[in-house]
Formats: structure tokens, C-alpha cells, sequence
């Protein structure tokens, strides 16, 4: 579409949503609208199934009652903005700024595209065109953290805020159930009578939010931050919280702090960490330093490692499935023939690390990551550092690499169906 073309469209959009004469609903389903200003537009009601909004401008925009259905709206500025109402079942929010956006009553919940082929139709558009179109746009982020590829329906997407920024944004009412919110920055925001039944919220902040009659049933709440929170009036069965350090054993605990010392000694001090099949499921521990451990069959599933320090561990065969470790530093770690589907390894650093001598000097060596035979179905990568890493043998299918650096990466015999890459 030419700029010109769009702007006249959301022209006349403007005049129709005011009762002007010659005005016209907005329909922008399926076109993309990379990097465009939007801000202070006026688009409520206007018609955005499976549009691409990509770092596009909508600071300030009138979005209510609009028809985002499986929108693509990543990394878009969304500040300030009138969602009420909207239909986002769905949409792909990640790493989207919604701070203090009006979402009072929108619908987040997964899309189901046969239920809105039915609506389509009902609407005068090609429901067979747009399903197929819209099955092809959400098929590569049906990778959620929780659930087996091998489990989803490419007819289902589930709305993912994995990282979004929703600080004092209002969302009473709105309807969250099995929305993705991984590592997504609620602070302050207003949740009465929100459904997140389901939801994932490893790793969300939720500092000062208003909980009143929020429904978290089911929901992973593992490695989520409750801070200044008030929980007595929401609704909270089946939710799975992290396991603090202290409820490990006192052995365990001494094992991790002994470690910390001997890392910060340069081994003067206390001793490596042999967590070899330890069972750490669901455990906080994030920004930990267990650089160097050995935790070879260590079972990780569902941890909170965002942050965390694992350079140089070997944590070959190990259990990391759903496993939270954005942000982590693995660099020259050991993952040969680990688990890690629907892992979240966003912006981790995976790039060989440098080899430095008992006083902490660099020697000028390196010694690369070894992910051979490992299984990354699904894992969320995108911009992750990869450089140099052994991925011979390993199972990427269907993975998030946008952004990943593969520089110098063995990809020799490596699956990557669904990703992107190509290996020619």
C-alpha cells in the first residue's frame, strides 16, 4: 500500500467514526504497516485483523472497539492509547510499550480462527481468503513457553505480551485467560476483575498493581514479582509460585552459596557447586551465579533464570524445559543433548566465553558453546547471541531466532523447520 493510499484511508476512517460525510470504516486487514506514525489517530472500530504494525507509532491512538485480531504489533509504541474493547485474541505484543493504555474490557484471550471465519463471513469479507491468510501469519508464533509444539493447533493463537511494557495501564475487566505475559512489566497497573486464568507470568513484575478480583487460577506465576501487591481479594487457586532457596535443604543452599564464594575467590574460597541431578523445578534463581557448576541432569523445568549466570556450566542432559532464562549468560556453557522446549532464551548470550587464568586474567583462548544433540523446539530466541556455538545434531524446529547472531554457529545436520534459517 502507498503512504498516500493509507493516509487517505485512515482520513476517511476519521470522518467516519465522527458521523462526517464521506467517510468510510478503515480496512487494513492483513496489509503491513511497518514503522509508520500513528500517533493520535483516530482508528476506533477500524478493521486490523492479522494487519503488521511493527514498531509502528500508536502513542495516544483511539483504538477502541478495533478489530486487532492476530495483529502483529511487536515492538510498537502503544503508550497512552484507547484499547477498550478491542479485540486482541490473539495479537503479538511482544516487547510492545502499552504503558498506561486504556485496556477496560478488551479481549486478549487465544484466537480461534475457525470462531472468527464465522464473523468474517457474517461481515461481508472472503472468510476463506482471510482464513487462510491469517492461518499463515500466526502459524510461526504458535512457540509459547508451557506448551509442546506438537500440542498446538495451527487454527489457535495464544495472545503473546511476552516483555511488553504494560506499567499503570488500566485493564479491568479484560479478559487474559492463557495469554502469554512472560517476563511482561505490569507494575502499577490496574487489573480489577481481569481474567488471567491460565496465564503465564514467569518472570512478571506486578509490583504495585491493583489485584482486586483478578482471577489467576492455573496461571504460572512462577519467578513473578508481588511486590506492594494485595492478594487477599483475587482469586488465586491452581496458580504455581516459584520455590525460594530456602525450601531446597540446607545442603543445597550451602552447595549454591559456596559456589558464589568460590567464584568471587577465584577458588580460594569455598568450592564448585556439583548440582548433578539435583531436582531445581521451579526454583527462583534468577541473576544466581552458578558459572562453571556442574549440574549434568539437573531437572530445571519451569525455573526462573532470567539474568542468571551460567557461563562455562555443563548442564549437558539436563531438564530446561518452559525453562525462564532471558537475558542469562551461557556463554561457553555445556547443553549438549539438554531439553529446552518452549524455553525462553531471549537475548541470552550463547557466544563462547573467554578462558581466563587463576588470577582472572584473559589468556586470549575461548571456549565455545556446545549445544550438539540438544532440544530447542519452540524456544524464543530472538536476539540471542549464538556465535561459534556447536548446533550439529540439535532440533530448533519451529523456533524464534529473530534477531539471533549464528555467526560462525556448526550447523551441520541441524533442524530448523519453521524458523526461517536456511542452511544453503
Amino acid at each position: 500500500m502507498r503512504f498516500d493510499q493509507f493516509t487517505d484511508i485512515v482520513e476517511r476512517h476519521a470522518r467516519w467514526a465522527t458521523g462526517q460525510g464521506n467517510g468510510a470504516r478503515a480496512d487494513l486487514s492483513l496489509t503491513s504497516l511497518e514503522d509508520v506514525d500513528l500517533a493520535n489517530s483516530d482508528l476506533r472500530g477500524a478493521r486490523m485483523m492479522g494487519t503488521r504494525v511493527v514498531r509502528c507509532r500508536l502513542h495516544g491512538t483511539n483504538l477502541a472497539g478495533a478489530d486487532l485480531f492476530c495483529a502483529d504489533l511487536r515492538q510498537t509504541d502503544i503508550s497512552g492509547a484507547d484499547l477498550t474493547g478491542a479485540d486482541l485474541r490473539g495479537a503479538h505484543l511482544r516487547a510492545a510499550d502499552l504503558t498506561e493504555a486504556n485496556l477496560r474490557g478488551a479481549d486478549l484471550r487465544a484466537g480461534s480462527i475457525a470462531a472468527k471465519m464465522v464473523t468474517a463471513s457474517r461481515d461481508g469479507l472472503d472468510a476463506e481468503v482471510m482464513a487462510l491468510e491469517v492461518r499463515r501469519a500466526v502459524q510461526v508464533r504458535s512457540r509459547l513457553p508451557g506448551t509442546r509444539q506438537t500440542e498446538q493447533s495451527s487454527m489457535v493463537a495464544r495472545t503473546d505480551l511476552a516483555g511488553a511494557v504494560l506499567r499503570r495501564a488500566d485493564l479491568t475487566g479484560a479478559d487474559l485467560s492463557d495469554a502469554n505475559l512472560q517476563n511482561a512489566d505490569l507494575s502499577g497497573a490496574v487489573l480489577v476483575n481481569a481474567n488471567l486464568s491460565g496465564a503465564c507470568l514467569n518472570g512478571a513484575n506486578l509490583e504495585g498493581a491493583t489485584l482486586t478480583g483478578t482471577i489467576f487460577r492455573n496461571a504460572d506465576m512462577v519467578g513473578a514479582r508481588l511486590a506492594d501487591c494485595d492478594l487477599t481479594a483475587a482469586k488465586m487457586g491452581g496458580a504455581q509460585f516459584s520455590k525460594p532457596l530456602d525450601t531446597l535443604g540446607s545442603e543445597m543452599q550451602r552447595a549454591i552459596f559456596d559456589h558464589e564464594r568460590w567464584i568471587e575467590s577465584f577458588g580460594q574460597k569455598g568450592q564448585r557447586a556439583d548440582l548433578d541431578g539435583a531436582d531445581l523445578s521451579r526454583v527462583d534463581l534468577r541473576r544466581v551465579n552458578l558459572s562453571a557448576a556442574t549440574l549434568r541432569g539437573a531437572c530445571l523445568v519451569q525455573a526462573s533464570l532470567t539474568g542468571a549466570q551460567l557461563i562455562m556450566a555443563d548442564l549437558s542432559g539436563a531438564n530446561l524445559e518452559s525453562a525462564n532464562l532471558a537475558d542469562a549468560d551461557l556463554s561457553g556453557a555445556n547443553l549438549s543433548y539438554a531439553r529446552l522446549a518452549g524455553a525462553d532464551l531471549t537475548r541470552v548470550h550463547l557466544g563462547p566465553a573467554e578462558i581466563k587464568d587463576p588470577s582472572g586474567r584473559q589468556t586470549g583462548r575461548s571456549w565455545a558453546a556446545n549445544l550438539m544433540n540438544a532440544d530447542m523446539r519452540g524456544a524464543l530466541m530472538g536476539g540471542s547471541s549464538l556465535m561459534s556455538a556447536n548446533l550439529a545434531d540439535a532440533n530448533l524446529e519451529l523456533a524464534d531466532l529473530e534477531g539471533a547472531d549464528l555467526a560462525g554457529a556448526k550447523l551441520l545436520r541441524t533442524r530448523l523447520k519453521g524458523t526461517g534459517v536456511s542452511l544453503s
